[in-house]
């Protein structure tokens, strides 16, 4: 079974790249294209910056809850450790 993560974590390595490169990918068709053409191009950037917008969020909202949660675990410091 130890020989599935491998090809499984290439694949989220991947993933990660994949919004950055259709990013990449639409802007040198936009440079490349002329005119009405260049509408074409739009709808893969605006998808790629949207993905790219909810994952940041989502990374933001996720480390706010895991902070939130290590505050409430939080135990009181008592005077009587120093001594």
């Amino acid at each position: 079974m130890s020989g599935s993560k491998a090809p499984r974590s290439q694949l989220f390595g991947w993933l990660t790249l994949a919004a950055p490169l259709l990013i990449l990918l639409c802007l040198i068709a936009l440079t490349e294209r002329r005119g009405v053409d260049r509408l074409a191009a739009l709808p893969p950037l605006l998808i790629g910056i949207g993905l790219l917008v909810t994952n940041r969020w989502g990374q933001l909202r996720r480390r706010r809850r895991l902070l939130h949660s290590l505050r409430q675990e939080r135990l009181p410091i008592s005077n009587h450790s120093r001594s």
